[in-house]
Parts: structure tokens; C-alpha cells; sequence
């Protein structure tokens, strides 16, 4: 199907396109995936055990990790486990994909929208401080493309209150604040295993916890509220005393993982490469701001690169014409009727919410289609 200069719909792959995103599953995956469907286990088992405690090891630093069938599955338990219930006050991003805040509806809590940060499109610290309040519950931050947020900060602001952090990483595998992996920093850290992140397992999540008495009851929640473990033993005097979902990964997609977990610091060294390589070409091109670069405290897990352009049409006009694929990706959730309509007091998300536009960036990218697409947009639109 051939595309319009005016038509911003998905681009197929071949011929000279150059797609947005694209999968990356590893060669390895297709063995492992092959061997597991001959095994007893398909569903939840050896293969989940395995990936949670080498993904706890990898990057919560030793933590326990609960895997999942998504990271929205992740995100909705870290809120059961933080304790979020009815008209309890939540302070979240409004720039985030939808899936980081609908669990919250899920809980009845009391949504509140804070800022974007200028410069990183994370969650500005400044603006959660004046949010804050005797009913905040909990403070959740999103690491926008793979740069951390300003932990220091937002822990600081949580700690006064008593209140967890539950990170959004969905964006930030193999991201790094102050030397620390993400994931082994605040009480609750979700990652996604979506089919276009850094490592997917088709579609699954993981929940990194600080305080590892809760993997139990996370466990419980995760299997309809059910000892699995007591189950599985023959003890089926076993009660459900809490509501539980079917929220477990299964060990088709915990191979998945597996596998990629054994080549990820390759492909995550390959993403930032190109990231660099995008700040690189694009540092004072008129009209252009870039995203999240030039932090030094903190290492960016480059999921996706953004850019904020003035005449953002144009801009993403001339792209499709030379064959390159660009969107906005995610968008301000106050947009959505579910969230009760648009807020007026985020001054900052106003001024960039037509200027934003996101690159290609993924492993089947090289250096030289980055150079074209820089080179493109140098030329001006």
C-alpha cells in the first residue's frame, strides 16, 4: 500500500521505508521458544522461575521479581501492594502511555496530573511538590524514551510524606541513575516486555520489589488469589481471601526472555549508540530541540528518541516523503474522557503538546539511516 505525503499511517516494511519500530527478537529465542513447547510446561513454570531471579539479579540488584503478562498487569499490582484504594490521591504523569494510569481507575483512586518537565518530558518534580497532599497515597513517575526522572528529588518529596515510588519503567530497561540500575531503587519498579521494547517477550511485564515480604501476596495476586505453591503440593484446603487476577507469565514468553536477556547489553549498547548518534547530528538545528540528552548523572536507555520541532506537520510531512516513519507515540491523558477531561494548570505540557515527535530507533536501524534522517531534517521543513 503506497502512502501520501499527507498520510500518517504505519508504514510497511521493505523497500526503502524506514519504520519507526520494529521488533527484536533474538535467533536464540526461536530454539529456546521451540524446546519449551515440548516440555510439560507451556503455561507458568521452570522457565518463569528462572527469568524472574536472573531479572531480579540483572537489574534490581538481588530484588525480587514477579513476572507478568503485562506491564499494565505489573503496574495494577504495584498499586494493590502500595496499598491505593477508593478516593485515595495518586500523583502521576499526564505524558505517559494510557496503560500507566487506567489500574488507577481500576483502585477508584484520585488522579493527579502533574507537569511535564521541559527538557525530558518526565514528571516535574516542582509541580509533584505543589500536588502533594495529606491524601496522597502514592507518587508514580514514568522514565520518558529511557531517561531516568530525578529520583533524588522525588524521593525526597515521598520520603517526607511517608509515601513509595512506583517507577514507570517501561521505557527504562538497562537505564541508570547515579550508577544504580533502574529497578533497584524505589519500592516498586514495572518493566515491559511489549513486543516493540528493548526486550520483549511478545507481551509480558515484571514487577521489581524493594520490600521482598510482599512477593507472596503478589504471588497470590497474580494466580486469582491462590497459593499456587500449596496447591501444586496437594493442599486443596487452601482459601482465596483476596480478589486475584490472571495476571502470571508463562514459560513460552519467559523464553523469550530468557534469551534476550543473554544478548541484552549488546542491543542496549546498540540503541544508545544510536541515540548518540542522533544528539549528535541534530545539536543546533534550528527549530529542533532535542529530549533527554546531555545528562550525566544519569545513563538513558534509549528506547525512543524525541524530538521537539516547531511545525510539527511539516516536519513529520517531509519524512513520510523521504520514506521515514515519525509519531507522537504517546499522548496527555487528560486528552482521554476517561480521565475526566483536560487540567488546566499544566503550563508545560501546553507549550510542547504540538511540538513533539518521535524517530526511528531500534535494532534494525544503522548508523547510515540515522545520518539520512538527520540529514533530511537538517535541510529544513
Amino acid at each position: 500500500m503506497k502512502n501520501s505525503v499527507r498520510d500518517m499511517s504505519l508504514m510497511d516494511v521493505g523497500d526503502d521505508n524506514i519504520v519507526l519500530f520494529h521488533p527484536h527478537v533474538p535467533e536464540s529465542a526461536v530454539s529456546l521458544v521451540q524446546q519449551t513447547l515440548t516440555t510439560r510446561w507451556i503455561g507458568q513454570g521452570p522457565k518463569v522461575d528462572e527469568f524472574e531471579q536472573k531479572f531480579g539479579a540483572r537489574f534490581g540488584e538481588g530484588r525480587t521479581a514477579i513476572a507478568v503478562g503485562s506491564g499494565t498487569d505489573a503496574l495494577h499490582l504495584s498499586y494493590i501492594l502500595a496499598g491505593i484504594e477508593a478516593g485515595d490521591e495518586v500523583i502521576t504523569p499526564v505524558f505517559t502511555c494510557a496503560a500507566t494510569n487506567i489500574p488507577l481507575l481500576y483502585q477508584k483512586a484520585e488522579i493527579k496530573f502533574a507537569d511535564v518537565q521541559p527538557g525530558t518530558l518526565n514528571i516535574d518534580p516542582s509541580h509533584v511538590k505543589q500536588l502533594i497532599s495529606d491524601r496522597t497515597k502514592a507518587i508514580v513517575c514514568v522514565h520518558y524514551g529511557g531517561l531516568p526522572c530525578d529520583l533524588n528529588e522525588l524521593s525526597a518529596i515521598a520520603a517526607e510524606r511517608g509515601i513509595p515510588i512506583i517507577e514507570d519503567a517501561a521505557h527504562a530497561l538497562g537505564g541508570t541513575y547515579n550508577g544504580k540500575p533502574v529497578g533497584s531503587i524505589s519500592e516498586f519498579s514495572m518493566f515491559s516486555f511489549q513486543a516493540i521494547k528493548q526486550l520483549t517477550t511478545g507481551d509480558g511485564g515484571m514487577l521489581v520489589l524493594k520490600d521482598g515480604s510482599l512477593a507472596e501476596k503478589a504471588r497470590r495476586i497474580r494466580w486469582f488469589g491462590i497459593d499456587r505453591v500449596a496447591k501444586q503440593m496437594g493442599n486443596w484446603d487452601n482459601d482465596i481471601t483476596e480478589i486475584g487476577y490472571k495476571y502470571q507469565m508463562n514459560d513460552i514468553a519467559a523464553a523469550m526472555g530468557l534469551s534476550a536477556l543473554a544478548e541484552f547489553d549488546g542491543v542496549l549498547a546498540l540503541r544508545q549508540k544510536l541515540f548518540r548518534r542522533y544528539s549528535e547530528q541534530l545539536q543546533g538545528t534550528p527549530g529542533l530541540q532535542i529530549v533527554g540528552d546531555g545528562y550525566t548523572d544519569r545513563e538513558h536507555a534509549a528506547w525512543i528518541f524525541t524530538v521537539i520541532a516547531e511545525d510539527r506537520p511539516g516536519l513529520q510531512a517531509k519524512l513520510r516523503a523521504h520514506h521515514i516513519e515519525s509519531n507522537q507515540v504517546h499522548y496527555r491523558n487528560d486528552r482521554y474522557t476517561v480521565f475526566g477531561g483536560r487540567r488546566n494548570n499544566l503550563p508545560n505540557m501546553d507549550a510542547i503538546e504540538e511540538k513533539y515527535l518521535v524517530l526511528p530507533l531500534h535494532p534494525r536501524i544503522s548508523i547510515e539511516q540515522v545520518d539520512k534522517i538527520c540529514d533530511v531534517i537538517r535541510s529544513g521543513w
